[in-house]
């Protein structure tokens, strides 16, 4: 399990995250949902050290690290190597086939033999609805179809955890569609995944917890089903503004 406790970040003498004490359950998902500013993306890029907090605890199962002190690069690695992140910009290799890219992380990082690596990608791909486009380089692609290959591409180094930041938020409805469908079969295969997202009706199917931020604190973190059915008056405000309930 990834546990945060106490943890700070500030940027330029702002609070984006204070006093942060938050569980990441394995075999779960968590999504991190809250208004735009309030520290969703800063919280979920500490997890991965692509944003550095001043102060709190890191834990990640027995390993335990002191924010407040130096990290060493061998440490943030560790963590990376258990860790995967898909961005809003999928970040694919343009000089490589779909296939390639997906074959590249395990072959160059983990050392697979290329053989294996292929045919895991071939079936990663397949997975991912996108088998026909093996061959095809990254600009042949819609963004969805980008998107998926990028979680085809963290899948296929077997991580114990992945990070997605707003995956979809770049997508018009219908290419959001075919990666949140992916997205739900991965969550029902019990792979732990903590997404931050703007889609409370994907944030209802998918999410085993909620952690709901505003303004760099964390004002709700438990199930799923009871902050949608919540008596609190913010975030009942919070989702009707998202859902257009109100209308």
């Amino acid at each position: 399990m990834i546990e945060v406790k106490h943890l700070n970040k500030t940027f330029d003498g702002h609070n984006a995250l204070t006093d942060i004490s938050v569980q990441f359950p394995k075999d779960q998902t968590t999504v991190i949902v809250g208004p735009s500013g309030s520290g969703k993306s800063t919280l979920l890029r500490s997890l991965n050290f692509l944003e550095r907090p001043e102060s709190g605890i890191y834990q990640f199962d027995s390993d335990e690290i002191d924010l407040s002190q130096p990290i060493s690069n061998k440490t943030i690695l560790s963590i990376r190597r258990r860790t995967e992140m898909v961005f809003q910009g999928y970040n694919l290799f343009p000089h490589l086939s779909v296939l390639q890219n997906v074959m590249e992380g395990p072959i160059q990082v983990q050392k697979v033999k290329k053989a294996a690596a292929q045919q895991a990608a071939i079936d990663l791909l397949g997975k991912v609805g996108l088998a026909e486009k093996a061959s095809v380089y990254p600009s042949q692609l819609s963004g969805g179809q980008a998107q998926r290959v990028a979680i085809a591409r963290s899948l296929a180094m077997h991580p114990e955890y992945i990070f997605l930041d707003e995956p979809t938020s770049a997508l018009d409805p219908e290419l959001e569609l075919e990666v949140l469908k992916v997205l739900l079969q991965i969550a029902s295969e019990k792979q732990s995944m903590i997404i931050v997202t703007h889609n409370m009706a994907f944030a209802q199917q998918v999410a085993n917890k909620i952690v709901f931020i505003e303004d760099g604190h964390v004002l709700y973190d438990g199930g799923s089903d009871a902050f949608f059915e919540t008596d609190n008056q913010r975030i009942k405000d919070f989702i009707s503004a998202m859902t257009f309930s109100n209308i």
